[in-house]
């Protein structure tokens, strides 16, 4: 573009009167700009944010992958073996047994509850840790040491003590079916019934977690589920998340059968795909937003168009080609996407670190697992929605200019 194509560009953006401020019209156009723009990174930004936080909140308790076993009991008996194998797989960071099952909870008066009972190693020196879960302690540990010395402590979620009103220094019990036998006379199951003092709480934030998940010794839970010897599987920590589906492949291919894998994505498959889909549906929907700005756009240099069609014919008369005219309405265009997409980005990103740092907006953590609507803006999706904005105020450009560049000298000056 040469000097003189950019200074008629920069006059037809202004108001009349020789006034240096851009037009009315062009302000709004830059305004739907903006305001497309700016909402598209808000709301990208809460989606990325609901994925990110529920993704770390479900991962603080459950491994990037299980090792469980197919069959009628669902254990794995010789667990010290598959367990000294996994380890040796590349990608594995570190892996230890589990037990995962279902209990019925009493707190010595009438109402009771159903929670789920998670076997783990206690916590000490050599131990590692798979999950997060023991750093979300808030009282106790996961050592589980009871006052009795047989290490029948009990670590609950902080909501699941609070509704039982069970802290350290009580005890509970939990009444489990698995393993138990049958009654000839009722017919019904003998509950296996265990008793626990409470050692610790734990809060991590994800309702699902805190309110039905009690934490317990691996021997206590083998015991209580009725397993013997046996575990229901191991969990693995990777060395990089992403790479956990490829991981658990090699392990199935190690391990061989009977032993299956579940990593963190197909645990969680329904959730994330409902994420997804939810995030892309609100990026098409806001999109049109810009492509409103982009008609505003095109109603703008339309009108610049009738408004200046004599000095066109002028500047045609004079000898400019019909490109330096494209040129001229294609760099208005551009510049009102520019000037637009740069705001909506400044307001967008000021919207986001304000959301995301003062937390105005609050959930209800039965609903929604998370108690505010946390904000994540990646650098890709800014990146696609910058592009998408200029590219969408480029191409609105295409018909005006056309259009101007198409008049005829002589109409266009006696145009009234």
């Amino acid at each position: 573009m040469t000097k003189l194509e950019l200074q008629i560009a920069w006059r037809y953006l202004r108001s009349r009167r020789g006034s240096k401020l851009l037009s009315l019209i062009s302000i709004i156009a830059i305004g739907g700009v903006l305001v497309g723009v700016s909402a598209l990174i808000v709301i990208i930004g809460v989606m990325n944010g609901l994925q990110h936080d529920l993704r770390e909140k479900i991962l603080v308790g459950s491994p990037d992958i299980r090792v469980l076993s197919y069959g009628e009991d669902l254990k794995i008996t010789d667990w010290p073996q598959v367990l000294d194998k996994v380890r040796k797989q590349p990608g594995v960071v570190t892996a230890a047994p589990f037990v995962l099952t279902e209990a019925l909870m009493t707190a010595g008066h009438d109402y009771a509850g159903g929670v789920y009972v998670v076997g783990l190693q206690p916590q000490a020196r050599g131990v590692t840790d798979v999950t997060t879960i023991r750093s979300h302690a808030v009282s106790g540990d996961f050592r589980f040491a009871s006052t009795d010395g047989q290490h029948r402590g009990v670590v609950l979620g902080k909501l699941l003590a609070a509704r039982f009103n069970k802290w350290p220094g009580d005890s509970i019990n939990l009444l489990s079916a698995g393993g138990g036998k049958m009654n000839p006379v009722t017919g019904g199951f003998v509950p296996r019934v265990e008793r626990f003092e409470v050692t610790g709480i734990v809060s991590t934030g994800m309702y699902e977690y805190d309110n039905s998940y009690a934490f317990v010794a691996l021997d206590k839970a083998q015991s209580l589920a009725g397993l013997g010897d046996g575990v229901t599987g191991i969990e693995v920590k990777t060395a990089d998340r992403w790479q956990a589906a490829s991981v658990a492949s090699r392990l199935v291919a190690a391990l061989g059968w009977p032993y299956r894998t579940v990593d963190w994505e197909e645990q969680n498959h329904s959730l994330f795909q409902a994420l997804k889909l939810e995030k892309l549906g609100m990026g098409v929907i806001l999109l049109l937003i810009v492509l409103v700005a982009a008609f505003n756009i095109v109603s703008t240099l339309t009108m610049v168009v009738a408004d200046k069609t004599k000095e066109i014919g002028i500047l045609k008369a004079m000898g400019m080609p019909a490109r330096s005219i494209r040129r001229i309405f294609f760099l208005q265009g551009l510049v009102i996407g520019v000037v637009g997409t740069g705001l909506g980005l400044v307001l967008g990103f000021g919207a986001a670190l304000a959301l995301d740092k003062y937390q105005f907006i609050k959930l209800d953590a039965q609903v929604y697992f998370i108690d505010h609507l946390p904000v994540s803006t990646q650098p890709m999706d800014v990146m696609w929605i910058v592009v998408a904005s200029i590219a969408i105020a480029a191409i609105a450009t295409v018909y005006p200019s056309v259009q101007a560049s198409r008049l005829f000298p002589i109409e266009a000056i006696r145009h009234e």
